[in-house]
């Protein structure tokens, strides 16, 4: 499965994603982080891309109910990946219009990222 989740801790929601990545991969995610926030009101999502190659191509990626619905209650997103997918990743991401922290960090600042996250 290219995508894998996981609470780390209380609030840290930490996805890890590989491979060519479809659509309908991402619902498990969104679910996961909706059960959290249910849970706990805010939290903060780690993604770290490895052996990443990109999304499949699929109808549903305009879709951005989740992030209309979740975005006021995720404090903040760090995404730790190879340079090459820094660009695409963040636009991918909607990083110039959401309002919620989104932050790209390399392999080598994996440490830096949980920091910045908290």
């Amino acid at each position: 499965m290219p995508i894998r989740t996981q609470q780390e801790k209380p609030g840290l929601l930490v996805a890890t994603v590989s491979g060519r990545v479809h659509y309908r991969e991402f619902r498990p995610l969104w679910q996961e982080s909706a059960e959290a926030i249910g849970g706990l009101g805010k939290i903060r999502i780690l993604i770290v891309l490895d052996s990443f190659q990109g999304w499949e191509q699929s109808e549903g990626w305009g879709d951005t109910s989740f992030q209309e619905k979740y975005d006021p209650f995720i404090e903040r997103i760090a995404i730790v990946g190879d340079s090459q997918w820094q660009d695409l990743v963040l636009a991918f991401a909607g990083k110039p219009f959401r309002t919620l922290p989104i932050q790209y960090f390399l392999p080598t600042q994996l440490a830096e990222a949980r920091a910045w996250l908290g």
